[in-house]
């Protein structure tokens, strides 16, 4: 019995010990929670790639090839200004000591004015290329919200991001959902248009 008691005084005196030690280094950090039973289910996400649907989808595919088409009959155009202007610029050359300074002086004026408005041309063709390029990508977004809406809504998805846009830098390739957002546009695009 004597044995039990020096047992339980020698471990009451540690304990004592360790509890003044530990307050002397400062306070003791609170155990660690215990995650309830009833822990939130995990964030269901997945990402899409717009630029992709763009370049991929039937409409994007379409929409890209009639640009492409504007793009070379401006580039027509301005490949015809280029010419009207070497040629001008040859002809100067050519005759210009022949000529009198005042008509010298006159065609290089007219020089510089076509170089002004072939200049000008040129910025007002890729404004309005750029500003058609953006017409495109806000129509292919508005056509795709409901469309990933709806998608989302179907897969039990609680967020949907852009992959770009949201700085994805690395996903999963099962969460990346724009090969079945560009087959379900195209779908839902073939659709309307059959209705038409």
């Amino acid at each position: 019995m004597k044995g039990t008691f020096a047992a339980l005084v020698i471990m009451a005196g540690a304990s004592l010990a360790g509890s003044s030690a530990v307050h002397a280094q400062g306070p003791v950090a609170p155990p660690l929670a215990q995650p309830s039973a009833a822990a939130p289910s995990p964030v269901r996400m997945a990402y899409i790639d717009v630029q992709r649907v763009l370049t991929r989808s039937a409409a994007g595919v379409a929409a890209r090839e009639a640009l492409e088409r504007e793009r070379a009959t401006m580039q027509k155009e301005m490949d015809g200004k280029r010419q009207e202007l070497e040629k001008m610029r040859d002809e100067l050359e050519k005759r210009g000591p022949l000529m009198t300074g005042d008509a010298r002086r006159e065609k290089e004026e007219q020089l510089e004015r076509k170089r002004r408005d072939a200049t000008r041309l040129a910025d007002d063709f890729q404004r309005e290329l750029s500003r058609k390029e953006q017409q495109l990508g806000s129509k292919v977004l508005q056509d795709l919200v409901g469309l990933i809406e709806r998608f989302g809504k179907q897969r039990g998805l609680q967020m949907i991001v852009e992959k770009r846009g949201a700085g994805v830098i690395y996903g999963a390739p099962e969460l990346d959902i724009t090969d079945d957002i560009i087959r379900a546009y195209d779908q839902e695009a073939a659709a309307t248009k059959g209705k038409k």
